[in-house]
């Protein structure tokens, strides 16, 4: 039995996220571990991981052991880099059985979620181990089943942990229950990856989809959530959906997914980038809200209110002025209809369109 902390990932610049792995990588390294230990007797302190979009990369294995005759594990601790994914460092392993039957069996064990809802990519009753890491376990330990013919292997994945985790994620709320997932499309976390919340986006649609609602809500944090939900008793939780900065993206996928009603909830900054009609409304790629503000308030209000609104460092200080003079309703109404006609371009003419707006109090 042996025990080592991971290597780090290298940082080639101070001024450059890092870079990690995902958990389905995790999975598959800790399975080559296990499987190295089992045939070759070798104890890995790194391994080799094919990825799905070809190249390889090195993981440190943290734990490896045998549990007893014909069984061996290993464990990896998971690296998502500078990305603030709720797995990082979370411990992921693989307990591999030999058995007689030749072929490879896959199965969860503790803190690994199962699929209770149907329009994900995986059935429910599954577990929740997505397509791309199962072809990276097959991938990967191909060759070990090529010379041991005469065995098969049983695969279980543990996740350290793993039901607490989940309870930071959205797998709740898309009917993945008792741990979290096992992801990636390529084997590798970028920071702040645009890749995986587009994915989660789009998986929150389709289960929204698959349980035949006509209408979702799509906001653009936990806050505004939690408002809209108040707002809208009448509809379940999985209607709801958060969707960042990415305006256009998910419209567009609300839309293609046929969806009847869309709605926004949003506070009125986070309204004001919609309404300039940017498909990513992060401040990096525009920050002249108060500007544009004064603009679009140009022929009505006054002119020491919209001096003091074109100022302003930020809409949430437009806002404030707005306010103290009296004209926020007037300019929320305008910055309401403006967003409208920006989803309306990401939409096209199918679906309705409404949109709530709250202030800085969490009021409407």
């Amino acid at each position: 039995m042996t025990r080592r902390e991971p290597n780090e990932l290298p940082n080639p610049s101070p001024t450059k996220l890092r870079s990690g792995f995902t958990t389905g990588t995790a999975v598959t390294a800790a399975a080559v571990a296990a499987v190295r230990l089992l045939f070759e007797g070798v104890v890995s302190t790194k391994v080799q991981v094919r990825l799905p979009k070809g190249g390889n990369l090195t993981v440190a294995v943290a734990y490896t052991s045998f549990l007893k005759t014909g069984e061996a594990q290993a464990i990896v601790i998971k690296d998502a880099g500078d990305d603030p994914d709720v797995t990082n460092r979370a411990e992921i392993g693989t307990l591999i059985r030999r058995q007689s039957k030749p072929g490879l069996n896959l199965t969860g064990g503790r803190g690994v979620g199962r699929v209770t809802k149907p329009g994900l990519a995986l059935s429910p009753g599954e577990w929740a181990i997505n397509p791309v890491p199962r072809t990276m376990l097959r991938d990967n330990l191909a060759p070990f089943c090529h010379l041991n013919q005469n065995f098969g292997l049983m695969i279980e994945i543990f996740v350290e942990k793993g039901e607490e985790l989940a309870a930071l994620t959205l797998n709740p709320r898309l009917g993945i229950v008792g741990g979290v997932s096992i992801l990636g499309t390529t084997g590798l976390v970028k920071p702040f990856s645009v890749e995986a919340y587009l994915s989660t986006i789009d998986s929150s649609l389709s289960l929204a989809q698959a349980l035949n609602l006509t209408e979702v809500i799509l906001s653009t944090g936990r806050q505004s959530e939690k408002l809209a939900m108040r707002q809208r008793p009448d509809l379940p939780s999985e209607a709801f959906v958060q969707i960042a900065d990415f305006f256009g993206d998910s419209l567009e996928m609300a839309a293609t997914y046929g969806f009847t009603t869309i709605g926004l909830a949003v506070f009125f900054g986070k309204a004001v980038k919609q309404a300039v009609g940017y498909r990513n409304t992060h401040a990096r790629y525009y920050d002249q809200d108060p500007v544009v503000l004064a603009r679009w308030l140009n022929d009505a209000v006054g002119l020491v209110t919209l001096a003091a609104v074109r100022e302003a460092l930020t809409a949430r200080n437009a806002w404030k002025i707005l306010k103290e003079a009296g004209v926020q309703h007037l300019a929320t109404a305008r910055v309401k209809k403006l967003a409208l006609a920006a989803a309306r371009k990401f939409t096209g003419p199918g679906p309705r369109l409404h949109m709530t707006i709250f202030d800085y109090q969490n009021d409407l």
